[in-house]
């Protein structure tokens, strides 16, 4: 039976895949609170010079069509032209400031993915029954909850100030036209900054449930992790299998090197170890070969074969095999031990010869 209990945080690779079939995180509501603010920022401070574009274009319209006798198409059509120039002179830089900042944040969080899957054909997406799913999943509760939650509080904060706008309402009857403007848009910013606090504190809480839910839906079952390890790493069995059989080759080439040695240390059948000192070549004696238990064991029967002068020296034997590797130079400290070794090797050879 499958494992179904999701209970391992995802793996890098995982989240890499999820990346490439255009599944990252993000929160939406993030990204439109940050616009908001930004449109916020920018039309309290370019509220004046646009107040001024747009009163000078009504002046003008009105000054235009005094004089007219009847609307021509000329006449409609230079109209439109001038509110069209004080449309982008006013409008279009503070749209392009706030599609920017869009895909800012959204690249922000999504570290700038572009992914072709997102492009693609899904029957998923157009699927009655997955529809349906997503419908009553608790992704959607949550998001119908916060567009309650949202809706409710434009309401609110608009009801509230269109009662404190009806006890002035009078008063702005006897006033000027740009002293009423002023007035509309102070009373609007306001309303604008009172939503744009309670929509941060709902783009907080939208961050941290978003990165929950992302955590969640990309958990690994313990099997899935163990499958993933080994389409990456390898099966650990046929690693061992190769890690065995590479050891085995290494321990083969090793004792081809025991004929070679001009001594063997050993403890007494515990450890072996053989050495060979090259006076004219090499700076130190070599440790051609080690072992401990079988492996010295066959390197004993290797020496014996060759006629190798085997000595037992258990301090000795002991202090080469854990200082020293196979084809190192044996260290300084042992050079006194291993020279009057050599010395009795030498002493050996030159009894055997007479």
């Amino acid at each position: 039976m499958a494992e179904t209990n999701k209970t391992e945080k995802a793996t890098p690779k995982k989240i890499r895949d999820e990346r490439k079939k255009g599944n990252a995180f993000q929160s939406r509501d993030v990204v439109s609170v940050v616009i908001l603010i930004i449109g916020f920022v920018l039309i309290s401070k370019l509220g004046g010079f646009i107040m001024v574009q747009v009163k000078n274009l009504y002046i003008s319209n009105l000054e235009k069509m005094s004089g007219l006798h009847e609307l021509s198409v000329a006449t409609c059509m230079l109209l439109l032209k001038e509110a069209t120039m004080v449309f982008f002179v006013t409008t279009v830089p503070i749209l392009i400031v706030l599609a920017l900042t869009g895909i800012i944040m959204t690249g922000a969080q999504t570290g700038f993915l572009v992914s072709g899957e997102l492009l693609r054909f899904k029957y998923s997406r157009i699927s009655m029954l997955q529809g349906l799913k997503r419908m009553v999943s608790l992704r959607s509760l949550v998001q119908l909850v916060k567009s309650i939650i949202k809706i409710t509080v434009i309401m609110w904060v608009i009801y509230t100030s269109v009662q404190d706008l009806m006890v002035v309402t009078p008063d702005m009857l006897n006033t000027s036209l740009d002293h009423n403007l002023d007035f509309m848009m102070d009373r609007i910013m306001s309303i604008v900054y009172k939503i744009c606090l309670i929509f941060v504190a709902v783009a907080v809480l939208d961050f941290a449930y978003q990165k929950f839910d992302y955590e969640q839906k990309l958990k690994m079952t313990k099997q899935e992790v163990k499958d993933e390890y080994k389409q990456t790493e390898g099966d650990p069995f046929i690693k061992g299998k190769i890690r065995e059989k590479q050891r085995k080759m290494s321990m083969n080439r090793m004792i081809q090197q025991v004929p070679n040695a001009d001594v063997i240390v050993r403890n007494p059948t515990h450890y072996a170890i053989a050495l060979k000192y090259d006076i004219e070549n090499d700076q130190a004696p070599i440790v051609l070969a080690k072992g401990q238990d079988h492996m010295a064991k066959r390197i004993l029967d290797v020496a014996e074969k060759h006629k190798i002068l085997i000595t037992e020296n258990k301090p000795l034997a002991r202090s080469l095999y854990e200082l020293v590797e196979v084809n190192d130079y044996i260290p300084a400290d042992l050079y006194q031990a291993v020279a009057e070794l050599m010395a009795w090797v030498y002493s050996n050879r030159e009894k055997g010869k007479k």
